[in-house]
């Protein structure tokens, strides 16, 4: 059995939304590549949840944040439930992002570089976490 400590899941979410991603110029136009962490266990999901918590907090936010660097971004969050704490943050131009959180005690972050990047999230039940990062051009 793999162990994945607390402190390795917490520094991997801290150094992918601090640094944004560097990919090599694509050849085509138009597309993107995500990458979704969404654990089943309670432990991994419970560091995860840590981490999102820890950064809302690190940067002054409540329960949902959508934060926004570029222009004609569009993002929505929509949560129904108790302690949720959902977060959507774009940088660059023309991203799509949604979040909708049903349930109680989740954590969810998307996290959109780039350009043109398009995500709808989905997340229902209690106490799940996730965070996804996508990198469009």
């Amino acid at each position: 059995m793999t162990f994945i400590s607390a402190n390795a899941i917490a520094a991997a979410l801290a150094i992918a939304v601090v640094t944004p991603a560097t990919f090599a110029t694509p050849a085509a136009a138009g597309g993107q590549v995500s990458w979704t962490f969404a654990p089943n266990d309670r432990q991994t999901s419970g560091a995860v949840e840590a981490g999102l918590r820890i950064y809302s907090l690190y940067n002054g936010l409540k329960d949902g944040s959508i934060r926004q660097k570029g222009q004609g971004n569009n993002a929505g969050l929509a949560q129904r439930g108790r302690a949720n704490v959902g977060l959507v943050q774009q940088r660059g131009n023309g991203h799509s992002g949604t979040l909708e959180q049903n349930g109680d005690g989740n954590a969810y972050g998307l996290f959109q570089f780039g350009r043109g990047a398009r995500d709808a999230i989905v997340q229902s039940g209690n106490r799940n976490s996730g965070a996804t990062f996508t990198y469009g051009w």
